[in-house]
């Protein structure tokens, strides 16, 4: 049984919570503050964590960072806090997914199931040299992607997005994180250079570069390699 720990301070929509993921068979413990989540993230050992930003004794990201200190499970964030900055917040801390209030039951089911897939294989396996899609494949060892049996130019600075990506399958990785890791701490800010690159990466990559399946956009989170 998938065990979930669910983090939040209102009791109805802890009991909702509660209603819907019991009747799929998930074991769930809830946590109305951080300072209780965390003694049962040690205690209980949750596979998956769904939890608020706005807790009553100590700020959600901040939950977010002490259990990234002593856990790899997906960590789902439910938050009435829309504003950009707040989700770059928590997908830096170590938040794999972001979902806003009001949220479809349905969604917010389907991306935890997701997150538990992944969790398979996220991160790769030290020993894969090669990530394969139906159209396209990248060799991290050679650094180098090929479609159709055919090499693909990618620019250095288009091979090292690529390469974030793949090496983190189903895994949200922020705006600034890939930022950051490209461009330097400096340029943080130029969310205009994702765009232009990743619609480049797509062009050719993509089977469909304007209905991408493979290098999806989270308006205003991030991006997601999806094999």
């Amino acid at each position: 049984m998938t065990r979930v720990l669910v983090v939040e301070d209102d009791p109805q929509l802890v009991r909702a919570l509660v209603i819907n993921l019991e009747a799929r068979r998930y074991g769930v413990d809830t946590a109305p503050d951080g300072t209780t989540a965390l003694r049962l993230a040690a205690a209980r050992h949750p596979d998956v964590a769904v939890l608020d930003l706005g807790l009553p004794d100590m700020d959600g990201v901040d939950v977010i960072k002490a259990l990234r200190g002593r856990t790899r499970i997906p960590l789902l964030v439910l938050s009435a806090r829309r504003g950009s900055d707040d989700k770059v917040a928590a997908l830096d801390a170590g938040a794999d997914d972001y979902i806003t209030k009001p949220f479809s039951m349905d969604e917010l089911l389907a991306r935890l199931r997701a997150a538990v897939r992944r969790t398979e294989t996220t991160p790769l396996a030290p020993e894969t040299t090669v990530v394969t899609t139906k159209d396209f494949s990248v060799d991290l060892v050679a650094k180098r992607a090929s479609r159709d049996g055919q090499d693909v130019r990618l620019t250095p600075t288009e091979w090292h997005l690529l390469e974030i990506l793949v090496c983190h399958p189903g895994r949200l990785i922020s705006q600034r994180q890939l930022l950051q890791q490209v461009w330097g701490a400096s340029r943080s800010d130029r969310t205009h250079y994702l765009r232009v690159y990743l619609a480049q990466i797509r062009r050719k990559l993509e089977p469909d570069p304007s209905h991408p399946r493979y290098l999806i956009t989270e308006p205003g989170m991030g991006y997601r390699f999806e094999p």
